[in-house]
């Protein structure tokens, strides 16, 4: 019966998407045939071809919406969906869906289609559809709160992660999701969890799905566990009742992915950003951004070789292996800074390394150039990085890139820096650079990096670089 009225719900909503699409249609069109003309005649200064023209074009534009609204699974629940979610796959919808308009017009050659038209239908379904979305999510909140619309489920398992689930629902009413109570897993007793009550053990399962009124159950149990409720979740199928798993280790958080391989499915347990979108577009922002520099910096290059053939004798590009994507080998480039043969002299040095852990740096390294200490200042040493950025061994903003003896000292949960390409710059560098002498916090930021990573994170950090390079902050 849920389903059925969730469905209907889902038409209605449907029906009303295509309706303010429809809505937004007509009103381009009267706005760039009667409006734009009387407000900008010079950039305007005809009207449209008639609305019976256009009229052929409407059946083409719902049913491209209707395929992208499907597609991109606008229609399923939306309850514990973040508005901020459901936005962005509005924007998708409509963006796509105008591209597609626009590509369609070129390919059966209608000349009619005048691109103002398109951008402002498109700018109106935008403002309409979000709306929408807006007015239907407060309509909805408003219902649950007041006890209509919800639905009701329960908890099997009781440790701190099926508490943690309990909680978050509690702290979400506007999700409608009403705690029927826990079911204990066989040996473990207790009265009560979180507030709710223990309606009995495993064995007690059928009788509490056939004395209570449950929409979902929500089994977090830890990998042993789960076969002792293999029974439950046939019963659930033969019910009717949806079961969902929330997989309980102990000692690990991490974000879980839903994938199939070839119609197996797989849970994929990971703790770094996998948004095929957003890394796709840090990817083409490297390459953007590397070709750019390439370029703009090309005049400096003979410049700065000069610079280091005068200043010592050796080559002009030092390069060294560094480990980068989950250890992967590549070998970074860099102007020479340093005096021929500085690896081997490194023992003369280590006492002076001022950093607690693995990782070697010094101030003022006796190894390095006249000419090495100014380009390490101004960091000009690293623009060949550039390359290693385009050819996609590095990223323009992630951890610093170790040396594979560094690795090699590494404790088991500094490795996990490793888990995303090393950067140009990043957290430690707009930290202080060089001067944060904890080996520890170095990790700790690389870290934080990895797990608050955004594309906006990536821009504050390149942002807060250009200060830093130019103060030489840190510079060693």
């Amino acid at each position: 019966m849920l389903k059925e009225r969730a469905k209907v719900v889902a038409y209605w909503v449907w029906t009303a998407d295509l309706a303010l699409t429809t809505v937004a249609f007509f009103l381009a069109w009267w706005l760039r045939s009667f409006v734009a003309p009387q407000l900008a005649p010079s950039v305007f200064p005809t009207e449209l071809y008639p609305l019976s023209r256009y009229l052929g074009l409407l059946p083409l534009v719902l049913a491209i919406w209707t395929l992208l609204l499907v597609t991109r699974e606008a229609y399923t629940s939306r309850r514990t969906v973040a508005l901020a979610s459901e936005i962005w796959q509005v924007v998708q919808v409509v963006g796509g869906g105008t591209l597609t308009l626009a590509a369609a017009g070129w390919l059966l050659r209608l000349d009619f289609v005048s691109r103002p038209f398109l951008v402002l239908f498109g700018t109106l379904d935008l403002l309409f559809l979000i709306t929408g979305k807006l007015v239907l999510r407060l309509a909805a909140r408003r219902l649950r709160r007041r006890g209509f619309n919800y639905r009701t489920f329960l908890i099997v398992g009781i440790n701190p992660r099926a508490e943690e689930v309990a909680q978050i629902i509690a702290e979400h009413p506007h999700w409608g999701l009403k705690l029927v109570g826990f079911v204990a897993p066989n040996g473990e007793h207790a009265e009560e969890v979180a507030g709710a009550p223990v309606l009995g053990s495993a064995d007690d399962l059928p009788k509490i799905l056939q004395d209570e009124v449950v929409d979902e159950v929500i089994f977090v149990l830890s990998r042993r566990q789960l076969e002792e409720f293999e029974e439950s979740f046939l019963l659930c199928s033969e019910l009717g009742i949806r079961a969902r798993v929330a997989l309980y280790f102990p000692h690990m958080k991490a974000r879980v992915v839903l994938e199939e391989l070839e119609g197996i499915p797989l849970l994929t347990f990971t703790n770094t950003p996998g948004a095929p979108f957003p890394m796709f577009v840090k990817r083409l922002g490297d390459l953007t951004v590397s070709t750019l520099g390439i370029v703009l910096t090309a005049p400096l290059v003979p410049l700065i070789a000069a610079a280091v053939r005068i200043s010592s004798r050796g080559p002009v590009l030092y390069s060294q292996i560094r480990c980068g994507l989950n250890g992967r080998r590549f070998r970074l480039l860099k102007f020479r800074t340093m005096y021929e043969g500085a690896d081997q002299r490194l023992d003369e040095v280590a006492h002076l390394n001022e950093v607690d852990g693995p990782a070697f740096k010094v101030r003022r390294d006796p190894r390095v150039t006249p000419a090495g200490r100014v380009l390490r200042r101004l960091s000009l040493d690293e623009l060949p990085q550039l390359y290693n950025v385009f050819r996609g061994d590095m990223s323009l903003v992630g951890p610093r890139p170790p040396i594979p003896e560094e690795v090699e000292r590494y404790e088991r949960w500094q490795r996990r820096r490793l888990s995303m390409k090393p950067g140009i710059t990043g957290l430690w560098q707009v930290s202080g650079r060089s001067g944060l002498d904890d080996f520890n916090r170095w990790i700790a930021l690389d870290l934080a990096y990895i797990d608050q990573w955004s594309l906006w994170l990536d821009f504050k950090i390149l942002l807060k670089t250009i200060p830093a390079v130019l103060s030489t902050r840190g510079a060693s």
